[in-house]
């Protein structure tokens, strides 16, 4: 049990717990839900004062915020777009590093079709009404607890799509925010708004670094990419699941 898989469950557990209670919402005050979510300017607090809402707004934010500005805590996962933690493989091939790129980016693409089309249903399902802002506030909490299940237990775009060795090596590691707030776009609230686009934000430095510095991202040229260097062993429980 390494220390970066003692922090995955407990962020993991605190999304579930976090999913639980907002269901809970859904299932006994819905109307409450509804009424936060379409405050456009407000943000509800002069009608409900400072409600589980706003501190589950905080802490979205304040989860993307450590990505904007990353600290030392962060998985390398997400640390080996930094210089300090590329060690370069003495003499890599060049050549095959391009077909490694070339080859993730299409794949990248491929998965981000899949993401919009999927969320697309949802996005035509609210705007003919047939669910409303309550419905895409809670799809958006069932993403942000997936997002550890595909870490921890099984990930359908590494599995189907990506073929990456493990979470440390994804190419679309830094997607995950942008995934779970797409629902959000479609909600003009500054509750939404402001978590898609502060998703975007994330999802474009990390395009930007990965264009810039792509040898810092494969196990090929970047040795702290190995199974040998990893201290972290957060592909343990999902390795396990695949024998099974």
């Amino acid at each position: 049990m390494t220390r970066m898989m003692k922090r995955a469950l407990i962020n993991f557990f605190f999304r579930l717990f976090v999913f639980i209670f907002i269901f809970g919402l859904y299932l006994t005050r819905k109307e409450m839900l509804f009424e936060f979510m379409t405050h456009e300017f407000t943000f509800g607090i002069s009608e409900y004062g400072i409600s589980p809402l706003h501190a589950l707004w905080f802490v979205f934010m304040v989860m993307m915020i450590q990505h904007i500005f990353p600290n030392k805590e962060l998985s390398m996962a997400y640390k080996k777009g930094k210089i300090e933690e590329f060690e370069e493989v003495p003499g890599y091939s060049r050549l095959e590093l391009l077909e490694f790129v070339q080859n993730m980016n299409v794949k990248a693409w491929i998965v981000m079709l899949t993401w919009l089309i999927f969320n697309a249903v949802f996005a035509a399902l609210y705007l003919f009404k047939i669910i409303d802002v309550a419905d895409m506030l809670m799809l958006t909490v069932f993403f942000y607890l997936s997002d550890y299940l595909c870490i921890l237990f099984f990930c359908p775009f590494q599995t189907v799509i990506m073929h990456n060795r493990c979470c440390i090596n994804c190419r679309i590691y830094d997607w995950g925010h942008f995934m779970m707030f797409t629902p959000m776009l479609f909600i003009k609230n500054f509750f939404s708004w402001s978590l898609f686009f502060t998703s975007l934000i994330v999802l474009i430095r990390w395009e930007v670094n990965y264009a810039k510095h792509p040898e810092r991202f494969w196990y090929g040229s970047n040795q702290r990419l190995r199974c040998s260097q990893c201290k972290e062993k957060l592909c343990v429980i999902k390795n396990k699941l695949k024998k099974e």
